[in-house]
């Protein structure tokens, strides 16, 4: 069975009561079940994991990297400046989305550079809990996909 890794950067087990207008309602627990749902629906495993600090995202990537086949990744503010958590989300050889809850692009100049985009095979912004959804359904294509054609 395909196996996606969810990671959770910072302050994203804040969901719920930060910054409603940015990041929505729901709480990081709410979010993950809506995505574990979606997960079964597709026929995938989906493994989730939060920390607030880029070496335990990058320790917890690593100690996984052989046991998944792509990561949906919302970095938090790690996404402008997370070169260490960039090089071992390459390193872990597996396709990546990079998921934004708010549109980044429309925000302040700071959060509009993403430091893994050429990282991940694509970006979803601005679709707040949907683009998680979004973004494993892409991912399950893309790994599917990837198969087929290591198939033939």
């Amino acid at each position: 069975m395909v196996t996606i890794l969810v990671l959770h950067g910072p302050n994203l087990n804040a969901l719920g009561r930060r910054d409603r207008h940015h990041y929505g309602t729901l709480t990081l627990d709410e979010i993950n079940r809506r995505i574990g749902e979606r997960a079964t629906v597709l026929g995938v495993a989906v493994e989730f994991f939060q920390s607030n600090h880029e070496g335990a995202l990058i320790d917890h990537l690593q100690e996984r990297a052989d046991g998944i086949d792509g990561v949906v990744i919302n970095a938090g503010a790690l996404t402008h400046y997370g070169l260490s958590l960039k090089d071992a989300l390459t390193d872990a050889g597996v396709p990546v989305v990079e998921v934004h809850l708010s549109n980044i692009h429309a925000r302040e100049s700071w959060r509009r550079h993403s430091v893994l985009a050429d990282t991940a095979r694509g970006q979803i912004a601005g679709l707040g809990w949907r683009g998680y959804t979004a973004a494993l359904e892409a991912l399950a294509g893309i790994i599917g996909d990837d198969a087929a054609e290591q198939a033939t």
